[in-house]
């Protein structure tokens, strides 16, 4: 506890001080001696000191530090409001508040916390029962006024992207390259055409379920995984693209949902009829050459599937000249002027309505080579999917993977 001392001396020279003010200067040495005897006794007779008379002041230490009893927690006192709720916005920066005591900190006070919000909550992702749907309305919500052929989220189960690993010099770091389009047709196993996977040395992932390539807050998360081996058809031909086909065999498998599904491959030969409609996707050049952009969004044409002779006849027209000959192991859609795939959607899936199911398709063809983009009466070029039925079937016996999930 502090104390103030005042001593009997400091009130002794104070009316000394008095007097002289009192007096004035008519008075006399003397009498001013006799007054002040009068008072204190004969000046310079000593006197016996006692304890010096004192004035103390206290001041009180506060008890001990509470813990708070109610709904609210400490914060600092600039982050609670008028309504002693906790700011969250970073707002109305309130005056200092007498402690109370109830917080360990005087910088501190008892304030409630925010109503905490719920996490938004997600439907758990359910597969369809079996390969092949589309889902033309899209998953969890559908974009509109779509006039660049966009896809709705989720619309192309099948889709996959096949990225190549690549060092960036600039950066020293690694970046994933967009090379190919793919159809997943095993959890564990991607369609795809040789020409987009022939180099060997890269190492390659797959991407299903992606969509919008500049975001990652689509409503269900795209899958990343490594390719373990790839599987090129011993007859592909690189030079004209014959028998272009190839599987991506995955470390391990994706997880099946409503925006991640397979698509059904058709019997061995079968043929479509000409003038049916499917759909190609990717993420494909808008248009061929330097001009053309690689796409943000997932895009969608729907071609006509054009007949071999027909087709033929129509590339004679071109500078591949009127000797070329169409081999077998392809097939045509396409000859609308402004529809056709381009560059960049080299292995992507032309995916055709299997009849008498609502929603259901099987991959008739792969984007393989064409001339030009989108001429009027110049069909796309596809590989011959049905041709490779049962070569597929046994790739994926050697591997040990049921083929049931293509099959409808």
């Amino acid at each position: 506890m502090s104390t103030v001392y005042i001593t009997m001396g400091s009130i002794f020279i104070a009316f000394i001080c008095l007097l002289f003010v009192g007096y004035g200067s008519s008075q006399t040495s003397q009498d001013l001696k006799d007054k002040v005897s009068d008072i204190f006794g004969p000046i310079g007779t000593p006197t016996t000191a006692t304890a010096a008379t004192t004035a103390k002041v206290d001041i009180i230490e506060k008890g001990p530090v509470q813990q708070p009893t109610g709904d609210c927690e400490c914060v600092a006192y600039y982050l609670c409001n008028s309504n002693n709720t906790i700011i969250t916005t970073g707002e109305n920066v309130i005056d200092i508040r007498e402690n109370q005591g109830e917080c360990p900190s005087y910088l501190d006070i008892c304030c409630k916390p925010p109503e905490q919000k719920e996490k938004p909550t997600y439907p758990t992702p359910i597969p369809r029962a079996g390969c092949g749907y589309r889902n033309p309305d899209g998953v969890g919500f559908r974009i509109t006024g779509d006039k660049d052929n966009e896809a709705q989220f989720g619309e192309f189960p099948w889709m996959v992207a096949i990225l190549a690993e690549e060092f960036n010099a600039g950066t020293e770091s690694i970046l994933n390259v967009y090379k190919c389009g793919g159809a997943l047709i095993h959890p564990q196993a991607v369609l795809t055409a040789a020409h987009c996977v022939s180099t060997r040395d890269k190492k390659y992932k797959i991407r299903a379920g992606e969509w919008d390539t500049q975001t990652t807050k689509e409503l269900y998360p795209h899958q990343d995984r490594y390719v373990k081996s790839t599987v090129i058809h011993k007859d592909y031909y690189s030079g004209a693209l014959f028998n272009d086909v190839a599987i991506l065999f995955l470390e391990s498998p994706v997880e099946l949902g409503e925006t991640i599904n397979t698509l059904c491959l058709p019997t061995q030969d079968l043929v479509i009829p000409s003038g049916t409609r499917c759909y190609a996707s990717g993420w494909g050049k808008d248009v061929f050459g330097k001009k053309g952009q690689y796409q943000v969004i997932l895009k969608r044409i729907d071609l006509p599937i054009v007949e071999r002779e027909t087709c033929q006849n129509q590339l004679r027209t071109t500078r591949l000249g009127r000797h070329f000959i169409l081999d077998k192991s392809f097939v045509c859609a396409g000859g609308e002027e402004g529809k056709d795939t381009c560059k960049g959607d080299g292995g992507g899936p032309l995916a055709c309505p299997i009849p008498g199911e609502k929603h259901r398709y099987y991959q008739v063809g792969m984007v393989a080579w064409g001339i030009g983009c989108g001429e009027d009466k110049i069909p796309g070029v596809y590989v011959n999917v049905p041709m490779f039925r049962h070569w597929i079937d046994e790739q994926l016996a050697f591997q040990n993977l049921d083929s049931s999930y293509y099959q409808y």
